[in-house]
């Protein structure tokens, strides 16, 4: 069972505030001219209005738009409340993302499955208004994998409830389009098409053979597998990599308080790093430059231009892991020391090279490491218990405007 809240930030919006309901709502990570739209409200769709737009493009298609800046405690609070209500069901339980879910009841007890999946969904639907909302609303999808369950939970947006079955797949695919399939993107549809094959009821037709020959690898016999009903999108992959990125609030901002905005991401990569028990070895930062034209001869022996000629990138890899802020820092601070004067834009630091422990890091003490972990655990914990940023460096001080960000595509730092 594949659940999705509608429009999820903008209606968690319209809950908390009832003189917004049944008004066009976008929510945005700052209330700027040149912000985007994270997500909007259905009222806000029937305009035109999308996700990813520039928020003076949707006023423009919309002028009575409310915009909110994003409250992140609030989403995690639904969350928290949505992941309550599916683990009731069932011990396996994977969140997509902070507004999906998959409830897996092949492991649920038999009087849970006995029940009928659909009636389970009803009752999902009628928790979720008394346990966290009235306004609240999701769609509901059941299928015999994953990814049938999260296309029955597209097709009646929103607050539907759809099964799909050996009886019914061949009618659903029949209404849908290649692209309408989650994964498959232009340069996927141009491979099929080149072997003639143009619609979903094809594809589902087609041999693994055929299909092994149109993505030229293993994923061919995937895509088979995974349209007739198997099992193949249930691995959960270990972090590579994590990291922070900032659109500067200003134009020709000081490289001290841009440095200082820097500092602020660093300390949020540090602390994302360790709560997956992770250190690093790498770390990187990328500044990405305004008014520099594609014509630009702009170079630097110390990283790289962008093909616009506006971005620049700097990485390290230490020859120890590393985990504390301090050390993050040291480095992010070297790297941006060499970064190119200009009108910087937007900045960013990530860190690779993982490994899973927190011990052996390159230490600014030296034989002080142990100190410096306890110190290091004991701020983690203060900022757990009342909040992020409750102790924090003090040259990220004024820097209120780097706020953390929630995340669409993960949950792990949840």
């Amino acid at each position: 069972m594949h659940i999705d809240l509608n429009s999820c930030f903008a209606t968690i919006e319209q809950q908390s505030r009832p003189l917004l309901r049944g008004r066009p709502v976008a929510v945005v990570n700052r209330l700027v001219e040149n912000t985007s739209v994270i997500t909007v409200s259905y009222e806000a769709k029937a305009y035109g209005v999308k996700a990813g737009m520039k928020y003076r493009q949707a006023k423009r298609l919309c002028p009575e738009l409310v915009a909110l800046d994003s409250d992140p405690p609030k989403y995690r609070w639904v969350y928290r409340q949505l992941l309550r209500i599916m683990n009731s069901y069932s011990p396996s339980v994977v969140m997509k993302s902070i507004d999906e879910g998959i409830i897996d009841f092949a492991v649920a007890p038999e009087s849970m499955r006995s029940r009928g999946l659909e009636a389970i969904g009803k009752e999902i639907k009628h928790r979720l208004r008394t346990e966290v909302g009235s306004y609240m609303r999701c769609n509901i999808g059941i299928g015999t994998n994953r990814f049938w369950a999260k296309m029955a939970a597209s097709l009646h947006k929103p607050d539907g409830l759809d099964v799909v079955t050996a009886q019914n797949v061949q009618t659903v695919l029949a209404s849908l389009t290649l692209r309408d399939l989650t994964g498959i993107a232009r340069h996927n549809e141009q491979r099929l098409n080149a072997v003639g094959i143009f619609t979903p009821l094809q594809m589902y037709e087609s041999s693994p053979e055929a299909l092994h020959a149109a993505f030229h690898s293993i994923n061919g016999e995937k895509w088979y597998q995974r349209l007739h009903g198997w099992e193949v999108d249930d691995l959960i992959s270990d972090v590579k990599t994590c990291g922070r990125q900032y659109v500067l609030e200003e134009r020709n901002m000081p490289r001290q308080q841009i440095a200082a905005r820097l500092h602020n991401l660093v300390e949020a990569v540090g602390q994302k790093l360790r709560s997956q028990r992770k250190s690093a070895r790498g770390v990187g930062i990328y500044v990405r430059m305004a008014g520099v034209g594609s014509d630009s001869k702009l170079s630097s022996n110390n990283g790289r231009w962008g093909r616009a000629g506006n971005y620049w990138q700097r990485k390290y890899l230490a020859p120890l892991p590393m985990f504390s802020d301090a050390a993050l820092w040291r480095v992010a601070e070297e790297l941006f020391c060499q970064a190119p004067a200009g009108d910087i834009r937007e900045i960013g630091v990530h860190c690779y090279n993982l490994y899973n422990s927190t011990s052996d890091q390159l230490s600014l003490f030296g034989d002080e490491l142990a100190r410096e972990q306890q110190t290091t655990w004991a701020i983690d914990e203060i900022n757990q218990r009342y909040g992020a940023r409750t102790i924090h460096a003090a040259s990220t001080l004024n820097t209120e405007a780097v706020r953390t960000k929630i995340p669409f595509g993960s949950t792990r730092y949840l």
